[in-house]
């Protein structure tokens, strides 16, 4: 069978049996009847899938397979790469979603007859929703876009020497070409287990499966649009019957501004979504995400926007983009005398600009665009002129600058630029800038969306609808034009918004004292009493973790470098901050070690003596590097009691070792006392109580800094009086 060729790794076997990675090698070494390694390294080798299913059915270890585990390790492991094979399955779920039939008859017979019929198959839903292959003719698009817009005309390039040759654009193709038979083969049983897996879940919900978990494996190749941002895009444009997404990516901006419905009824003019990306790859998976998602018309084309655009004759509505950020290569010297440069020609280094202007040029009249930016881009001096002529001509309309963390790269705040194609030169234009930056969550959590999308949408729409908007302190304010056309035309909302005073003057530093001094005297209620002085350190037996783990009463286990991507992560960092797990593992053979409530938590560098008890909230978290987790056994150690013991001076003190830069902690080594548990209960719940104490002075810590931080802000901004 074709399948012969899908490899799975180990710890791919240890996903089909349910198992951890151990028995995988334990069933290598003890059975020599286990299949042979096709492929991979020493230290990672690749199996082949139909032998691995056929070891594993004759011992009974393959009933409990779920079915989704099965296709995706098909999909990881097809000979074409997980690209391929995630495109073919795309298609097939498109045929099964939009014409059941035609699959019930092609898969009825063997996988050669399958692979020999799908093709035409694919064809007869390809082609109704993706078109033919986008050209370059005049008159009408390809699309049925409407008419030409003629009032740009390309400028010839008078100056050009005889000698030098005329750039001559790539033509774009379609995104979507139907698979041949001969390229389908291999796919054959892929295919049967993905449409067996969309009887199940749905042919939508079984491709947002399986890409998802593709993006998850594979982090650092895409560059994703945040769902919530997503959204908060769309919204910002407005509905809109024509969209386009000039750099697609996997479809989020477009599907966020194509809700589902019902498809159109004939005669009923319907959704329209354009979308292109450089990646063929990209733009065929949010092509067939998009088809899936939405009754609306998709057209998806491969092809660098910018030097060849699928859409030149395209008036949208709405243009939707988060394109790439500080590229060189844009094609600035190929693009010198393109008409799209109608607010000025684009520096080398001001790609997000030629971006901003090639969606103004795809916009109808009155059409908007709402594009990601960085923020460099809204005060870069390179820029400064066309950023000028953007506000002279009434086309920059809003600048919003988000949270910390909104999207990739989430250590920058990101702007969102809202633009919209001038019917005529406004009179006296202002500018809306607003900054949210206030509502960055905390850690790496990411921001409070709902507070975000209420503060940017409800400045916009009253901006919107007036033209102009009264100042919110701190939050947002409409500028007239005039005032920002200066040498630096700096767009950067902070440096024009007045300072908050409702928000962080009298009134809520008066709300800030008052949890400060009721926290302060919670930390009082939780002060141990006095330790009587007098009293004899006792004299204990003791034993050390590594006995305890020996004898069964604990179970010891260590971070992991690799595991499942959508598992979140408690790191060092957390531990020591006691904040909620924050971290992500890359995709990887290892099974993640999963935290349990009751499981106590170590850090092994840095010399610190510091132990966390996991509780409800971080239970389920993977456990990240440089961390040991320890698992009382509940009849012989009270949690409590061997964290506290842990959290010891002297104790951490005689089981670190020290080397040139860092300080290495064996966890082994550390000790604690033989006690009985009813002893170990009352110690236990004094050391909680003295961890509530600690919780409670972090907490008085921040709300003083606030207090500090509002103190010094409201003498400066004249909300606090001196005296």
């Amino acid at each position: 069978m074709q399948d012969n060729a899908t490899e799975v790794t180990a710890a791919g076997i240890a996903r089909l049996a349910g198992v951890g990675r151990a028995a995988v090698s334990n069933w290598r070494r003890r059975h020599a009847d286990f299949p042979k390694p096709v492929g991979g390294t020493e230290t990672s080798p690749s199996f082949a899938l139909t032998e691995i299913e056929g070891w594993l059915r004759e011992r009974g270890k393959l009933a409990e397979v779920p079915l989704r585990e099965r296709v995706w390790q098909q999909l990881v492991g097809h000979p074409e790469g997980p690209v391929t094979a995630l495109t073919h399955a795309g298609c097939v779920l498109l045929l099964i979603h939009d014409r059941p039939t035609l699959w019930l008859e092609a898969s009825a017979g063997s996988d050669e007859r399958l692979a020999a019929m799908l093709p035409e198959a694919l064809e007869q839903v390809l082609t109704p929703r993706f078109g033919t292959a986008p050209g370059r003719r005049r008159g009408r698009g390809g699309s049925g876009e409407g008419p030409v817009h003629t009032d740009r005309p390309v400028k010839p390039p008078t100056d050009v020497n005889a000698s030098q040759t005329v750039h001559t654009p790539p033509l774009p193709t379609r995104a979507l070409p139907a698979p041949t038979g001969p390229a389908l083969l291999p796919s054959t049983p892929l295919l049967r287990g993905t449409a067996e897996l969309a009887a199940q879940l749905g042919a939508r919900q079984t491709f947002e499966f399986l890409l998802g978990r593709h993006l998850d494996a594979n982090p650092r190749q895409y560059t994703l649009t945040p769902a919530d941002l997503a959204a908060l895009m769309a919204d910002l444009a407005g509905p809109a019957r024509t969209v386009l997404d000039p750099a697609c990516g996997t479809g989020a901006l477009l599907r966020a501004a194509a809700p589902d419905g019902p498809a159109p009824r004939p005669g009923q003019d319907g959704q329209r979504l354009h979308a292109q990306d450089g990646a063929p790859d990209l733009a065929a998976l949010a092509g067939l995400r998009l088809a899936l998602h939405t009754r609306a018309g998709v057209r998806a084309a491969a092809g660098d926007t910018l030097r060849a655009d699928a859409f030149p004759e395209l008036r949208a509505d709405a243009v939707l983009c988060h394109p790439p950020f500080n590229e060189r290569n844009w094609g600035h010297d190929e693009l010198a005398y393109d008409a799209r440069w109608e607010y000025g020609f684009p520096a080398r280094t001001e790609s997000e600009l030629a971006w901003v202007q090639h969606a103004l040029a795809r916009l109808r009249d009155g059409g908007t665009a709402v594009l990601l930016m960085p923020p460099a881009a809204a005060s870069r001096r390179s820029g400064r002129r066309i950023r000028a002529d953007l506000l002279r001509r009434g086309a920059l309309r809003a600048v919003v600058a988000l949270p910390v963390g909104a999207a990739p790269p989430y250590n920058i705040p990101l702007h969102l630029w809202v633009l919209r194609r001038p019917e005529r030169a406004p009179a006296q234009p202002e500018v809306l800038l607003a900054d949210v930056g206030r509502f960055a969550g905390e850690g790496r959590g990411g921001p409070d969306w709902r507070a975000v999308r209420e503060a940017v949408l409800d400045a916009w729409r009253d901006f919107d609808r007036a033209g102009r908007l009264d100042d919110r302190p701190g939050l947002a304010r409409s500028l007239p034009v005039i005032e920002l056309l200066d040498d630096d035309v700096d767009l950067a909302p902070a440096r024009h918004l007045p300072p908050p005073a409702a928000t962080d003057g009298a009134g809520r530093l008066t709300d800030v004292r008052e949890r400060l001094a009721a926290t302060l005297r919670l930390t009082a209620d939780l002060t141990p009493a006095a330790a009587d002085a007098a009293r004899p350190a006792p004299r204990w037996p003791l034993t050390t973790v590594g006995e305890l783990a020996r004898g069964g009463a604990l179970m010891l286990r260590t971070g992991t470098n690799g595991g499942h991507a959508r598992v979140p992560v408690l790191t060092d960092h957390d531990v020591l901050t006691g904040t909620a797990p924050s971290g992500t593992l890359p995709e990887s053979d290892e099974d993640p070690v999963l935290t349990e409530t009751g499981d106590v938590v170590v850090p092994v560098l840095g010399g610190g003596s510091v132990a966390r008890v996991i509780d409800d909230a971080s239970a389920g978290a993977a456990l990240g590097r440089n961390l040991v987790l320890l698992r009382p056994e509940p009849a012989a150690l009270d949690p409590w009691f061997l964290a506290g013991f842990l959290r010891g001076t002297a104790n951490n003190r005689q089981a670190s070792s020290y080397a040139s830069t860092a300080t290495r902690l064996d966890v082994r080594r550390l000790q604690l006392p033989r006690l009985p548990l009813d002893a170990q209960h009352r110690y236990g719940a004094r050391f909680r109580a003295l961890d509530e104490f600690e919780r409670a002075l972090r907490l008085a810590g921040r709300l003083g800094e606030q207090l500090v931080r509002g103190m010094y802000d409201g003498l400066t901004d004249g909300s606090v009086d001196p005296d």
